[in-house]
């Protein structure tokens, strides 16, 4: 009945990733030494984060209150990502931009591509029908800087994310309410230097389901609910770190219960100009499928 997106094996195969941040690294310095002075990295390592699932700067699962690149207040900076995460059943592949304007605006555009496999026939949907996604994304820093200033004060930003998904008839055959949606976040982030500790927490109001994957709204509950998330990681040097995130979901579809998600990662930062992350993810329950747990890879370009 659908087809699957893309190509074969994904838009980007576990595998091939080693060579891509291989060749972003080793371009990284002629990159570094032929930046214009409006695009000057002058932030510190890391503290760009990587790029979440959805497209904004942050953790893997979680957008933090960083700002996308390493631009300071008189430059901009920006990020290219693609994700691939692989579960017991469905595979999810996600590609797309950021720009940070002046370390205060980010803006952001994400494609997603949900791939249900085998587990698309067994839901009379069959064999690898997808379900695609369109995510723009802006974030604004308010106050607070992730280093510097009082131990006690985070960044703090305001975010959000409008979503829409291509098969609206399907969602509306599962229960949910409507194929696009926004959800609306606020995060604070501190990385202590001297403890060499990232901490961040988010609280997103949502009727997303799956992320949006799975519409939004639904035939139990169509109301927006306030959703917790954080993460935390530690730097284990000045280009490497090891952390994990915790994100609850709304539960809106009679038809399958939605689970949080969490994950343990680790993020290696070789240059300003590349970023890469591997998870492990636990999904839970995805459209009914029990035990949705795999991998997640990630790779990052960017100034």
């Amino acid at each position: 009945m659908g087809k699957r997106c893309g190509i074969s094996g994904g838009f980007f195969p576990l595998f091939t990733w080693p060579f891509y941040v291989w060749v972003a690294a080793s371009s990284g310095g002629a990159v570094a030494q032929t930046a214009p002075s409006w695009a000057d990295s002058g932030r510190l390592l890391a503290t760009g984060g990587v790029s979440q699932v959805e497209g904004q700067a942050g953790g893997g699962l979680v957008p933090w209150a960083v700002i996308a690149g390493y631009g300071t207040r008189d430059a901009v900076g920006g990020t290219a990502h693609g994700t691939e995460i692989r579960t017991s059943n469905y595979n999810l592949w996600t590609a797309g931009a950021a720009v940070g304007l002046f370390n205060r605006i980010e803006l952001s555009y994400t494609h997603q591509v949900f791939d249900t496999g085998a587990a698309g026939r067994r839901l009379g949907l069959g064999t690898g029908y997808t379900f695609v996604q369109e995510i723009a994304g802006a974030k604004v820093r308010l106050a607070g800087d992730v280093i510097y200033g009082p131990a006690w004060m985070p960044q703090i930003s305001l975010g959000g994310q409008y979503k829409f998904n291509n098969r609206g008839p399907i969602l509306h055959a599962i229960g949910a309410k409507s194929d696009k949606g926004a959800d609306l976040y606020i995060s604070a982030t501190k990385l202590w230097l001297q403890e060499s500790l990232i901490v961040n927490a988010t609280i997103r109001l949502t009727r997303a389901n799956e992320t949006g994957v799975l519409g939004f709204g639904g035939d139990r509950d169509n109301t927006y609910h306030p959703q917790f998330e954080t993460s935390i990681a530690r730097m284990l040097g000045p280009d490497f770190a090891i952390g994990a995130e915790y994100r609850t979901k709304p539960s809106n579809l009679k038809f399958s219960r939605e689970s949080d998600w969490w994950d343990i990662f680790i993020a290696f930062f070789p240059s300003k100009n590349v970023a890469a992350s591997l998870a492990y993810v636990n999904l839970g329950t995805i459209a009914g499928r029990k035990e949705q747990h795999g991998a997640q890879i990630s790779g990052q370009i960017g100034f």
